[in-house]
């Protein structure tokens, strides 16, 4: 469970920018994106086989580069 204690003399509006980057940084709020509609079965594979792809590519330029 993410929490974040308000300091002393801290604002509202402070506290809860705190809240929500701790929310990211966990990704809490990826997950619930997520979660809004339902995705198929063969769009979810796709999508994962696309960033796959999307990685092998940036792993291949990031060697290249070195030489």
């Amino acid at each position: 469970m993410t929490g974040v204690i308000v300091r002393a003399n801290e604002s509202f509006e402070k506290a809860l920018r705190r809240f929500t980057k701790t929310c990211e940084k966990t990704g809490i709020i990826s997950d619930v994106k997520k979660g809004q509609y339902y995705e198929k079965p063969s769009e979810s594979r796709k999508r994962r086989e696309n960033a796959a792809k999307r990685k092998a590519v940036k792993e291949n330029s990031a060697r290249n580069r070195g030489f």
